[in-house]
C-alpha cells in the first residue's frame, strides 16, 4: 500500500502544480509530501518532477504517470472494497 499512497501523493502534486497546495489537500506536512515523491521516484527510477528552486514542471514520465494513475487508484479501490466484502457476515 505505501507505493499507492506515494502515488496519491504525486497526483495530488500534479493535479494541484503546487506542492503546499497538494499538502494541504492530503493533510500532510509538506516535507513529508516531496520525501514521499521523491521516494516514489527512486522506486521508479526515473525523474516525475523537473524542479527549479520555485517550481516544478512535469517530465515525459510524470504526464503519463498523471494520465494513467487515476484508473490504477480507482481499480485498487474497487478491488479492495470488493475483497473485504468475502470477509463481510452474510446477510439473511
Amino acid at each position: 500500500m505505501a507505493e499507492l499512497r506515494r502515488l496519491q501523493y504525486f497526483l495530488a502534486v500534479a493535479q494541484e502544480r503546487n506542492f503546499t497546495r497538494a499538502a494541504e489537500r492530503l493533510h500532510v506536512a509538506q516535507p513529508a509530501l516531496s520525501r514521499q515523491v521523491r521516494l516514489l521516484e527512486q522506486e521508479l527510477g526515473v525523474e516525475l518532477l523537473h524542479r527549479t528552486t520555485h517550481a516544478f514542471a512535469l517530465t515525459e514520465a510524470g504526464a503519463y504517470l498523471l494520465e494513467r494513475g487515476p484508473a490504477l487508484l480507482s481499480a485498487a479501490d474497487e478491488l479492495y472494497a470488493r475483497d473485504t466484502a468475502f470477509g463481510a457476515p452474510a446477510r439473511a
